[in-house]
């Protein structure tokens, strides 16, 4: 595991960078809780703050101790080594074979009349747990 530290140059940039990305959700969130059909705006702004809270955690664990810090957090904070990078590029690339054919799936469903809310919904739960598995069975087999 390589373990750079960042300089401050860097550390300024994600601060920032992560400040304009909040502030990007906060708008998104109030202007589809204003406009959007629904509690949709809610439901962005929840998903946006638990998204916020796992970077956040994520990025707490990687400053205090990063000898003890999982290979997706080594890898998504890109601050791992070779093999972190390798298996979440695998892992990635497995996913967006796969979100083709779902994605597919789900229109057709939605065509034949499934409830568009939740075709959405499970599209998206499938999408993860893809993602997720990929991940775990491409990190044990390397």
């Amino acid at each position: 595991m390589s373990t750079d530290r960042h300089t401050d140059k860097r550390r300024a940039l994600a601060l920032g960078v992560g400040l304009a990305i909040m502030a990007l959700l906060v708008a998104v969130g109030l202007l589809l809780r204003e406009h959007a059909p629904g509690n949709m705006g809610v439901g962005f702004l929840l998903g946006a703050a638990g998204g916020l809270i796992g970077v956040a955690v994520m990025a707490w664990r990687l400053g205090r101790r990063p000898e003890r810090t999982t290979v997706f957090e080594r890898a998504w904070s890109q601050s791992g080594d070779e093999r972190d990078d390798a298996v979440l590029t695998r892992a990635l690339a497995v996913l967006g074979l796969l979100a083709l054919p779902l994605t597919g799936a789900t229109g057709i469903a939605i065509g034949l009349g499934a409830a568009v809310e939740m075709m959405l919904a499970l599209l998206i739960l499938a999408e993860v747990l893809v993602g997720a598995t990929a991940f775990a069975v491409i990190n044990r087999r390397s």
